[in-house]
């Protein structure tokens, strides 16, 4: 995550929150697979990578939560949530214990980094035998990706080619072109190269997007249709 970005979210910590609860459906599915794959966390340790705000970690038990979160404004939110923010920074510049825990999840944060072989090498790392690497994002070939790269291209949602288009409340933009937004596959392909053999998939926001916050909708299985995909990665 480049310090730009850093910078961007400092300045919208609000303003994120502030959308998920004004696309309140919307919302709901994203939460409905975040505890999906999540599971049963009772006893275990987890450490949220990006833990922007804690927002989603609100609605579920975050007392054994760690986070990792270079925004000071989002991490310090997050915090108040109950999330033990154990690094103001990257996770790149973080030294994580090997075998250490048995949860290790990015919610949105992977599209927020470059080059992610590195960093999903040192989650592999830090998680127990049998422990789970879980991916949450907006893939770039969904809807929402494709919406999100033309609004970083054109610089605008308020372009004729979009009109008609765009759900009520897009996802601020000033995020969006901060976004670097990987494919599912590539992500896959990342973790095969790390030696990763066991793979599950969920997703929602299956939807178009125009469509997406009419009402909320429920986990479905698979990554190809959906406009939020989680990929769960045993070790």
């Amino acid at each position: 995550m480049s310090e730009g970005t850093r910078q961007k979210f400092d300045g919208y910590a609000n303003l994120y929150d502030e959308w998920f609860m004004k696309n309140e459906n919307l919302f709901t599915s994203e939460l409905r697979l975040f505890k999906k794959v999540l599971g049963d966390i009772s006893g275990k340790k987890l450490l949220s990578v990006g833990c922007g705000s804690g927002l989603f970690e609100s609605y579920i038990d975050s007392s054994n939560i760690e986070g990792i979160e270079p925004s000071k404004d989002m991490g310090q939110i997050a915090e108040k949530r109950g999330v033990n923010v154990i690094k103001y920074g990257m996770i790149e510049d973080v030294d994580l214990p090997d075998e250490n825990y048995d949860i290790i999840y990015f919610n949105g944060s992977s599209s927020y980094m470059e080059d992610l072989k590195p960093v999903y090498e040192k989650s592999l790392k830090a998680l127990k035998a049998g422990g789970k690497l879980i991916l949450l994002d907006v893939p770039k070939e969904s809807a929402f990706g494709f919406m999100y790269l033309l609004g970083k291209s054109l610089g605008t949602y308020e372009h004729e080619y979009l009109e008609g288009t765009m759900p009520a409340l897009p996802y601020p933009l000033g995020l969006a072109s901060s976004g670097v937004w990987h494919s599912t596959e590539e992500k896959i392909g990342v973790l095969k190269g790390l030696g990763v053999e066991r793979f599950s998939f969920y997703q929602t926001l299956i939807k178009n997007p125009l469509y997406t916050n009419e009402e909320p909708e429920e986990v479905a299985e698979g990554y190809k249709s959906g406009g939020y995909v989680a990929i769960i990665a045993e070790k």
